[in-house]
């Protein structure tokens, strides 16, 4: 599986950038969510297999999250991300 970045730059009304790179590894972009609210990004990823097998079926099931305080000053609505 290819090594997937979440690169989300902060950016505040002052002009100052922050820059926060968090490692979903394992997850499809697809899987992967970001919340701005309350003054926190919250990067969150879910994934689930299901494969039927001769002994029945078995699951993988994978989750992840990650939360970060938006820095002061910074506007929520400013903020950007991309996977």
């Amino acid at each position: 599986s290819r090594m997937r970045r979440l690169g989300m730059m902060l950016s505040s009304c002052r002009s100052h950038n922050h820059l926060a790179l968090v490692d979903v590894k394992g997850f499809d972009p697809s899987d992967v969510s970001v919340v701005v609210k309350d003054g926190k990004v919250t990067v969150s990823a879910e994934h689930k297999e299901e494969h039927n097998t001769l002994l029945g079926k078995t699951c993988n099931y994978r989750k992840f999250m990650k939360e970060f305080s938006l820095p002061p000053g910074v506007d929520e609505d400013e903020v950007t991300y991309s996977v």
